[in-house]
């Protein structure tokens, strides 16, 4: 095996104790963010919180990518604010405005740049930990403004689907499918997490919320509150269920039981939303279990403490 290949393994293993982490996220896009970012800033006994960055993203919520990037860091502040940790608005930052116009051409962002700096803090030994959880365009920027982070970063992605789904267009992907190909080929640690076959198994309930979350504090009603009216926008017999998955993008620093993953040669997304798999490709991990109910424990009980 390659000298770097086993450099990225001892990378891609779980980490322990104390670590330090960013979180790329395009939180206006839909509640399962709000989640994430909540749980994030909550696991203090494990995470120190170095970054926040908001990603671009284009759908119904949005009249294109500047806009969604500027929605979800104005929703960065706003949890802060009911989560108690306007600490972090140092460290919250505007991310890109497009996607990658090619997969050589970085779209500059102070994301991009905040991320740089903090990822050329760290070492290869103790690594800064890049959570993303959207379109990962100032992930990959920051990767093609200054490749020498690639060493220096563990990015863990919530994109694609699994490798037994027909197709790859999972919306965080098929945003960009440059910047998700600079990531995957770049030589990076990069830990996946399928969404559709695998993350999928992560939801909720109104009445599992109501139960658990209700009443525990401002953050709490808020997560509660956004999530009951997003779905009450297309549910209409009262019935439902919710992934939240972009929560175990977080999950997965966490170690212990949450999820189960395997070391696979790195995937390789093509624009005509399919995997290509090349088994001589640097390894990656890729997640292909979650815990559903221990990992919403520990969720439930960041949130409400």
């Amino acid at each position: 095996m390659k000298q770097e290949d086993l450099a990225l393994l001892r990378r891609l293993q779980r980490p322990e104790g104390m670590i330090d982490a960013v979180l790329d996220t395009d939180t206006f896009n839909e509640i399962d963010d709000q989640f994430a970012l909540s749980y994030l800033i909550r696991s203090t006994e494990r995470i120190r919180v170095r970054g926040l960055y908001a990603a671009p993203f284009f759908n119904q919520h949005s009249s294109g990518p500047a806009d969604g990037m500027e929605r979800s860091y104005q929703e960065i502040l706003n949890l802060l604010r009911l989560a108690g940790r306007r600490d972090l608005e140092a460290v919250t930052f505007r991310g890109s405005e497009r996607y990658l116009p090619s997969e050589t051409e970085a779209v500059d962002s102070p994301a991009a740049r905040a991320l740089i700096a903090e990822a050329m803090a760290h070492t290869p030994e103790a690594p800064l930990y890049v959570v993303a959880i959207g379109a990962i365009t100032n992930v990959a920027s920051a990767v093609l403004l200054e490749p020498a982070i690639r060493e220096r970063i563990v990015i863990v992605w919530l994109g694609g689907h699994s490798f037994e789904w027909p197709n790859t267009e999972e919306f965080n992907m098929r945003q960009d499918v440059a910047a998700a190909r600079v990531v995957f080929g770049c030589g990076a640690a990069v830990v996946q997490l399928p969404c559709m076959g695998v993350v999928s198994s992560f939801t909720t309930t109104g009445p599992e919320l109501k139960e658990h979350l209700a009443g525990k504090n401002a953050l709490c009603d808020y997560l509660v509150r956004h999530t009951c009216e997003e779905v009450a926008a297309y549910n209409t017999d009262g019935i439902w269920s919710r992934v939240i998955w972009d929560v175990t993008a977080v999950g997965w620093l966490m170690g212990g039981d949450l999820m189960e993953d395997r070391i696979v040669p790195s995937p390789i997304p093509q624009y005509d939303h399919h995997y290509s798999h090349d088994p001589s490709r640097h390894p990656a991990k890729y997640v292909w279990y979650i815990n559903r109910d221990a990992l919403m424990r520990d969720l439930i009980t960041k949130l409400t403490k």
